[in-house]
């Protein structure tokens, strides 16, 4: 990609150009190994992909709300979360489902990149048909009615997904192959090196296309 075509793109464009695994490697050579999501966060629709900046949140469960209070506070995080981030959440729940139909239709008018959440989502087959971007651990009809509530004094603070932590303003890019998140402070550098890495895999797939011997294509291109 020229410079002055990636001029017009933001991090978040450039990176969903990229590919998890290669960003992966990327990040590792620069020191930032513990950077990959548990596997058991995936994609809904695993050919749909989401990259960009993160935005955190976090919640709880709680059995003393009343179905009013739980939907009305819910419905303030949809309105609080910034447009055109990548929604990651914390629920520190797998009992009941984070995401659902409607609450995908709120954050697409938004502009929301994805959503992405150590936990379950529900209503899948019309998050499918929408075409949003969502991550999850498993699916569930159960909902958070009287059973959970949001930390929203703790919205845009990090959150950890396994071993790896989370801060607002890290980018993430989540393919089929899993989520992979970038520092903050490293994640322009990372995305230049993996839009150069991506450009020396395909001239090296060019070339094992075209017969060179794998040996000689290792010592040529340094990949494998």
């Amino acid at each position: 990609m020229s410079a002055r075509k990636k001029s017009t793109l933001d991090l978040g464009d450039r990176l969903l150009r990229c590919y998890a695994s290669a960003v992966h490697d990327v990040l590792k050579g620069m020191g930032h190994g513990n950077c990959v999501l548990p596997p058991a966060v995936r994609a809904l629709d695993p050919r749909v992909k989401v990259a960009g900046e993160v935005y955190t949140i976090s919640g709880r469960i709680d059995q003393t709300v009343s179905k009013h209070e739980t939907l009305l506070r819910w419905a303030r995080v949809l309105s609080k979360v910034p447009a055109g981030k990548v929604i990651v959440c914390q629920p520190n729940t797998h009992a009941i489902a984070l995401m659902g139909e409607l609450s995908a239709r709120a954050l697409m008018v938004k502009d929301t990149r994805g959503y992405i959440v150590d936990g379950a989502c529900r209503d899948t087959d019309f998050i499918l048909a929408m075409g949003f971007p969502v991550f999850c651990t498993h699916t569930t009809p159960a909902d958070i009615v009287e059973r959970w509530i949001p930390d929203e004094h703790l919205f845009g603070e990090p959150i950890t997904i396994g071993t790896v932590t989370i801060r607002s303003g890290d980018h993430l890019l989540g393919d089929r192959d899993g989520v992979v998140v970038l520092p903050k402070d490293a994640a322009a550098e990372a995305v230049a090196e993996t839009e150069r890495v991506v450009s020396t895999e395909s001239d090296m797939r060019k070339s094992i296309l075209a017969g060179m011997d794998p040996e000689k294509a290792y010592l040529k291109y340094g990949k494998f």
